[in-house]
């Protein structure tokens, strides 16, 4: 046995770091925290000193009790879990559950996981820091205490089942006043005026007018004042100017760049960066400072000379914007700076570039550019002579631009480019000038990235809360990444040619958006209801100032329960007294009357979804419809409403089955007999008839036909969320790029079924025919335990193999829905 045990969180960062220690070490894995509050109670004491209970998991006592054996056996137990707050609690957890004693317990971090940095810690280990401890545990309880209360508050008054939380909330409220901000902008036309120019040696260039006109007769006067006017060069001035590279990466901006640059989301960045740094090859991932190690200053330096030359470099510090910078004490950057890619995953490979090229540049030279800009004069019919200007920008020195240029959230419509040879006082000709209807532009929709960047300028959340603070919103339904077709608008373009204005009648799409963050009616439901009753836990300076008091605990200047005690006795008060009094919210909104009964008609969130009915909520004989998923409850109008209730529509009889037209759940359907089919995207269903639905019956009959028989059972295939497929015996198989699925031939089909088949031969660790149950492998190292429609994860620590009936039994009773019991009414009976 070995004389050290060191402890980390992750099997993949164990096995790096055992690759730099001796024969006297053995590295193991906690799996992450292996206690937390519990999941059915509260688990703080609020009568006392807010003390929290915590649990060992059913799903982590295995690894605890595994922990402690090995532990019990070595001589000095390392506890090396990240050097952030989580990472301390999680050591901590380690030394109460396993009963660890301080003399032979040393606490070790590292910002990289590299054999000097490893080496380096275990030369100077510490002893927990109580401080950051403190830290997390204050946040783990306030959080705590918000979500515990809020929640049946909005069960209660909202809807069952919805859940509230400190930093989640505060960020819904973001996207559904950016939301509301965008419904309530009123776009305002202005004409802009463009124009290309000819230099005498044939060159062509555009230029601007630097003002626009905000009526059409304006800028209809000024082309027409340029019939027949002439053109000179009246000012022309070459300036010097340069480019400085941004600093490395933190946290938020690389999730921001790997956003605009890889189409990442938060989450899937954060996850490949955790794989790189527990590979060694990023330092640690979590951090809000752009600091620079001097090594690693130095080893930038080193490589940038090699590969660009001396005149490329320039070593920089930079300065963080974060106030309460703390979680790491160094910015995200390769450990290896000679290493310009990795031969690994694709994602990982293409992560990896992006931050090497982002460290790199920030230690490279200002780029040196010359700007020009151009004034050119008209000689014409206008009153008050207009002068165009036309902006260049060249390249003198490319310094870091070699390397690497940040991305922007928002595209300009005209970037600066390059310019023909010039001079001043020369005479232009003119080739055309338009006069382009522009609108101003609602405000944008917020992306991950920007929602991101958005809490850290108010704030709020640190660098390991924003990529679950936005999984959890969009979780929850709070929020959803939409696809907003737009609308067609049109606009006015005139051009003036040679002598004469011409008018252009234009269509463009404005309002269109994919991928935005956009808020679902149960998201813009629950925030009114918090903002309007808990205005202060929602408040954006208060959610700051909570980050900057766990800041505090974190230095040791404020004690955490007191700051706690502080809190509570303010919030659950008022918690109480809005469940008592504050009025139901259902987003209830009154469209108007029924035009054949009379009865009120209006929009709410039901049960099951936003739904529209018609009659009043003591009215024994309402009518209800679910509205479309692409209406909402605070924009559907009485017309779209009203044409709800069209449906569903009989069409009629088709080969002996029932035809109906109907919307649902996840939109508009064809019914033909017990055959669902969906209509096409933007096809309205009362628009569909008898013709029409028996062209999507037949073309549903013609997919579905077999295009083979396998073992006497047809095979079919089609398209689905995950590309396309083919179905045999109720088994789904992907049919990958290496196969042509149009033309699939015989041999195809049966080598899909036999691989298939084989995968599910492969999967297979235990089954019980007789009971219908079976354990297989599941995707990252668990294991999936499955009866009919109920399925049970298992962790990876699982000893799958040693799993019997009585176990396999039980498990699955604990996963299984409790069947309801009714009670029965019973009436009093009248004295």
């Amino acid at each position: 046995m070995a004389k050290n045990l060191v402890i980390v969180e992750s099997p993949a960062k164990a096995k790096t770091i055992e690759k730099f220690l001796g024969k006297d070490f053995k590295v193991t894995s906690s799996f992450g925290h292996i206690a937390d509050l519990p999941s059915k109670e509260l688990g703080v004491d609020v009568d006392g000193d807010f003390t929290p209970k915590y649990i060992v998991s059913p799903d982590k006592k295995s690894i605890v009790k595994d922990l402690k054996k090995l532990s019990k056996a070595a001589e000095t137990v390392w506890l090396a879990s990240d050097e952030d707050r989580e990472g301390e609690a999680i050591a901590w957890h380690l030394a109460e559950e396993l009963d660890l004693k301080d003399e032979n317990t040393k606490r070790i971090v590292f910002h990289e996981i590299t054999k000097n940095a490893i080496l380096k810690a275990i030369e100077n280990p510490r002893k927990i820091d109580y401080n950051l401890v403190n830290a997390q545990q204050a946040r783990r309880v306030l959080d705590r205490l918000v979500g515990y209360e809020l929640s049946p508050v909005l069960w209660r008054k909202v809807k069952g089942g919805l859940s509230a939380g400190r930093v989640q909330s505060v960020a819904v409220r973001l996207i559904v006043e950016r939301e509301r901000a965008i419904e309530n902008f009123t776009a305002e036309a202005s004409y802009r005026i463009d124009a290309e120019f000819i230099t005498k040696d044939g060159s062509k260039f555009k230029a601007k007018l630097p003002k626009n006109f905000s009526t059409e007769k304006e800028a209809r006067t000024f082309l027409e004042n340029n019939i027949g006017a002439t053109y000179k060069i009246s000012d022309l001035t070459k300036k010097p100017a340069k480019k400085s590279p941004a600093a490395p990466f933190t946290t938020s901006t690389l999730q921001q760049e790997a956003s605009r640059k890889l189409y990442f989301s938060v989450g899937k960045t954060m996850t490949i960066a955790q794989r790189l740094y527990e590979a060694g090859l990023i330092t640690y991932m979590r951090t809000d400072s752009v600091n620079l190690s001097e090594d690693a200053k130095k080893a930038a330096k080193q490589e940038i000379e090699k590969s660009y030359g001396e005149s490329y470099s320039n070593l920089r510090n930079y300065k963080g914007k974060s106030k309460g910078a703390q979680e790491a004490h160094e910015a995200i950057r390769p450990t290896d700076m000679s290493r310009h890619s990795v031969n690994i995953d694709s994602d990982q490979a293409r992560l990896y570039d992006l931050i090497w090229k982002r460290t790199i540049a920030s230690q490279m030279s200002d780029a040196q550019l010359e700007r020009t800009n151009v004034k050119i004069a008209v000689n014409g019919n206008n009153p008050v002579s207009e002068v165009f200007s036309a902006n260049g920008e060249m390249i003198k020195f490319e310094g870091f631009l070699k390397v690497y240029l940040e991305g922007t959230d928002t595209e300009d419509e005209e970037q600066d480019g390059m310019l023909p040879q010039l001079t001043k006082g020369e005479d232009l000709n003119k080739e055309y000038i338009t006069a382009t209807q522009r609108f101003t532009r609602p405000p944008y929709r917020f992306t991950e990235a920007s929602l991101v960047k958005q809490l850290e300028e108010l704030g709020i959340g640190r660098p390991s809360t924003y990529a679950p603070t936005i999984s959890t919103i969009i979780n929850r339904n709070y929020v959803e990444k939409g696809t907003i077709e737009g609308v067609e608008r049109k606009y006015l373009q005139m051009v003036l040619e040679e002598a004469q204005v011409k008018d252009k009648n234009l269509t463009e799409t404005v309002g269109s958006d994919k991928g935005k963050l956009v808020p679902t009616d149960i998201g813009m439901i629950v925030n009114d209801f918090l903002v309007e009753h808990f205005g202060n836990i929602l408040d954006y300076n208060f959610t700051a100032k909570v980050e900057e008091d766990f800041d505090d605990i974190a230095e040791g200047k404020e004690e955490w329960t007191q700051m706690m005690r502080d809190f509570y006795k303010k919030f659950h008060p008022h918690v109480e007294d809005v469940q008592e009094n504050a009025e139901r919210e259902s987003g209830e909104r009154i469209l108007g009357e029924d035009p054949e009964t009379g009865k009120t008609v209006l929009v709410r969130l039901g049960k099951f979804g936003p739904m529209a009915q018609i009659g009043a909520p003591d009215d024994e004989e309402k009518r209800f419809a679910s509205l479309r998923p692409d209406q909402q409850l605070h924009l559907v109008t009485f017309e779209e409403v009203m044409d709800l209730f069209k449906l569903p529509k009989t069409l009629g009889i088709y080969d002996g089955e029932e035809v109906e037209v109907n919307n649902g759940r996840y939109g508009p359907y064809v019914r033909f007999g017990k055959k669902f089919i969906s209509l096409p995207k933007g096809m309205d269903p009362l628009d569909v008839d008898m013709p029409m639905a028996k062209e999507m019956i037949e073309e549903k009959k013609k997919a579905d036909a077999p295009i083979y028989v396998y073992e006497d059972l047809p095979v079919q295939k089609g398209k689905g969320r995950f590309g396309p497929f083919i179905k045999w015996n109720n088994m789904f198989i992907n049919v990958n790029k290496k196969y042509d699925f149009d033309n699939l031939s015989e041999e195809d089909i049966i080598e899909l079924i036999e691989d298939k088949k084989q995968k599910e031969i492969d999967k297979l660790i235990n089954e019980w025919p007789e009971e219908g149950i079976r354990l297989e492998k599941a995707r990252w190292g668990r294991f999936n335990l499955i009866k009919g429609k109920t399925k049970v994860e298992l962790p990876k620590t699982t000893k799958a193999d040693k799993i019997t009936l009585e176990q396999a039994k039980e498990l699955l009773e604990k996963k299984a829905p409790k069947k309801k019991t009714r009670k029965k009414k019973t009436t009093a009976k009248k004295k």
